[in-house]
């Protein structure tokens, strides 16, 4: 009798947590806020989006981004480092809250996380020495075109280089990509027009260039899957930032360019 009352309170105690509404369930806004302190996921080997100063202290547009988001939510901000490969696998194994590091929006990331609205923009190109006779996909035949393993240049190039008759060499991360590029090691580069304007100032013999545009894309904050407030409360906070302004000063200020006209509308 006993071990049946047992179940039976049991039975009662499963019926009622499934009748539970959803909001009753876990809620990553309402824990952050409770922590007083959000982790974001941060490259700052990607100048200038994520650097360090002299002083090894992060700066860049997206250390900026956190900071003012962290500042605007009441919250202690730590930086969780990471790089183009390990971005996703830092929320996904709750490593980070959420990642604010040149993460563009694309079909395939969709899948596993979600992602705010669109913070700033990211123009995907093929850089080279300015004296390479380059100008399009139909000259990237024979060519060994470097990405950094893991980003949207890795995904999109990869599938493309039998067909098109270029081999892909992946680094680890965007410093290694960058020192092999002014080096000379690496004689063609699929990344931001950001980037390459970065090695061609820092080896202005070669003088690396941007040759064509691969695409432009969406810049976002990436967070985990099936988080309703969290995705409702960096939204309202992208528009309020791009409508006031701050947002583009934070890109002007590290990129030398405002945001695209419609994303300011």
């Amino acid at each position: 009798m006993k071990n049946l009352g047992k179940m039976l309170a049991a039975g009662m105690t499963v019926a009622v947590l499934a009748q539970l509404p959803v909001t009753a369930m876990a809620d990553q806004y309402a824990d952050i806020m409770a922590a007083g302190k959000i982790r974001v996921a941060t490259d700052l080997a990607i100048p200038p989006s994520g650097m360090l100063d002299d002083d090894l202290q992060p700066i860049g547009s997206d250390v900026e981004t956190a900071r003012l988001l962290a500042e605007d939510w009441g919250l202690e901000l730590e930086f969780v480092g990471t790089t183009g490969a390990t971005r996703i696998p830092n929320l996904q194994t709750n490593k980070a809250d959420i990642v604010i590091s040149t993460l563009s929006v694309t079909p395939e990331r969709a899948e596993v996380i979600d992602f705010s609205e669109a913070y700033a923009a990211l123009r995907s190109v093929v850089g080279a020495p300015a004296d390479s006779d380059i100008s399009g996909w139909e000259d990237a035949q024979g060519l060994a075109i470097s990405v950094t393993r893991g980003t949207t240049q890795d995904t999109h190039l990869t599938p493309q280089a039998a067909e098109r008759g270029f081999t892909v060499t992946r680094y680890e991360d965007d410093a290694t990509l960058v020192t092999a590029a002014v080096s000379g090691q690496a004689k063609a580069v699929a990344t931001s027009e950001t980037l390459v304007q970065q090695i061609g100032e820092r080896n202005p013999q070669l003088a690396f260039e941007p040759k064509f545009t691969i695409e432009t894309f969406d810049l976002a904050i990436g967070l985990r899957k099936d988080e309703p407030e969290l995705k409702a409360k960096l939204d309202e906070w992208v528009e309020t930032n791009l409508k006031n302004g701050k947002l583009n000063d934070i890109y002007e200020k590290y990129h030398g360019a405002s945001l695209p006209e419609e994303m300011l509308q």
